[in-house]
This record gives structure tokens, sequence and C-alpha cells, in this order.
């Protein structure tokens, strides 16, 4: 059935995404990076991200930190309340993953936005990467494409075959739809601008947060640029969260706002 979808829509796509232009304005002035972090029972490895995250240089722009507590059961309230230079926003109950995400959005002061997730499976120290070309006028929106360079070792395969299938999948069925041609869509980097998610109106508070979000920018007309981003994969013992189970939904999310907003 996918496929099929897939061959009416390429020749759609061929005529109907070449025809939509995005005129980027080059003379914007970026002034502050707000950084939304969504944690739920992250206690483990709140401390450290969170440190991470505010030893990140970023050369002439102000940095907000928005940590969003999304209902946690754990010691995550205690040790947000003693931590300092950072923003607070606390939801209960658990709003799911895209629920936090809205809420940080909507909370946020900054021209250009990020997602950073609580655990420790990615490097702040990669924001000026992903940001730059928002920051060099080349676009609104930026896709973080993970490289791990532990890959190999036996300790850091969270990533089984099947996941790495289901991935691929999302990636092609994405690009096919929508007519993009992003190296991937599901690591956790992805910035930007709050003039463009102002624009977008995400209905789901799942994990196919980010994917509904950029099916709707890419409707829109817009491309993404992916950037190299660094990856060190947690295992499902140490709290990782989304399994293979979670990719039907997020194709079938893919496939569904291909044709409805």
């Amino acid at each position: 059935m996918i496929i099929n979808i897939a061959v009416v829509c390429f020749f759609f796509n061929f005529v109907y995404y070449k025809h939509i232009a995005i005129t980027m304005d080059h003379s914007k002035q970026f002034k502050k990076l707000s950084i939304i972090i969504p944690a739920y029972n992250e206690a483990r490895t709140l401390r450290e991200i969170i440190r991470r995250v505010q030893a990140v240089q970023l050369t002439g722009l102000e940095k907000e930190v928005i940590v969003v507590d999304n209902g946690s059961i754990d010691d995550t309230p205690l040790i947000l309340k003693s931590l300092s230079g950072i923003r607070v926003l606390t939801l209960n109950p658990n709003r799911g993953k895209g629920g936090a995400v809205k809420a940080g959005f909507t909370a946020a002061t900054g021209d250009i936005l990020i997602i950073q997730d609580a655990d420790l499976e990615y490097e702040p120290n990669d924001y000026p990467a992903v940001i730059r070309p928002i920051l060099e006028g080349k676009t609104e929106v930026t896709v973080g494409i993970r490289i791990n360079p532990s890959m190999e070792s036996r300790s850091n395969k969270s990533l089984y075959w099947l996941s790495w299938f289901g991935n691929k999948m999302i990636t092609w069925t994405t690009n096919l739809l929508y007519g993009n041609k992003a190296g991937e869509y599901e690591g956790c980097y992805k910035a930007f601008t709050k003039e463009l998610i102002s624009q977008i109106t995400v209905r789901t508070d799942d994990f196919d947060f980010d994917n509904e979000l950029i099916c709707k920018i890419l409707k829109k007309g817009y491309k993404t640029v992916d950037v190299p981003i660094h990856y060190y994969p947690r295992s499902y013992q140490e709290g990782k969260k989304i399994n293979w189970k979670h990719g039907f939904k997020i194709l079938w999310t893919i496939i569904k706002y291909r044709f409805i907003n």
C-alpha cells in the first residue's frame, strides 16, 4: 500500500513542489537561541546534560535554556529546583513528548529554537553547526544527521537492524512524499526559526510530533538542510523510550499529513 501511494505521490510532487519557492530573508538578525529540553524521569542524566548545554559557547547569540518537566515522578523536579540559569515549565499530568516540546516552543523567546533530549545521546557542542545554516540565511530548518564513531562497539549497539531499517523507511517515505532530500529525520537535533514554528499547528502530543512538524513544514515548500551530529545511543536498559513499534505510527503520520492538514 505504501509503495502504491508513493508512486502516485512521486508524480504529483514532481509537478507540485517544483513550483513552490520559498524566498529566504537574508537580512534577518538573530539574537537568541532557545533550547527546549523535554524531561520525563531523567534524574540520572539531567544535571550533566544541563551542564553541557550551559557550557556551549555561542558567539553573538544569547542562550535561553527551557526545561519542561513532563510529569516526572522521580527526582527530576528536585534537581531542577537546585539549578540556576534555566527556565522550568512543569506539566502535570504528563502530556507526551510532543506536548512538552509544544509547551517549550510557546514559552520560548528566542529567534531560533532547538530541541535537546534530556539524556546524553547527543552532544550540545554541535549547536553551532546545527544553527549555522539558519544564521547564514540558507534555510529556516535544519536536521541533524547522526554520526556515531562507536557504533562498532558492542556496548553501543542500541540501534538494531530492525530500527535501522525502520529509520531508512521513514526517511525514504518522507523524502518521496514531500519532495525533500534529507539524510534522515529521526535524530533529536532539529533547529527552526521561531517565525517558521509560529506558522505550523501540530496536532499530536506523542513521539511522532517531530514527524508531523517536519511534514507540515515541507508541505509549505520549505527545504531542510542536513547537518552531521554526534550520536551516542543508550540502551533500553539505560532508559531509551522509543522503540521499533513507534515506527508504524510514524509512517502513518507521514502518509496521513501528505493529504490532510
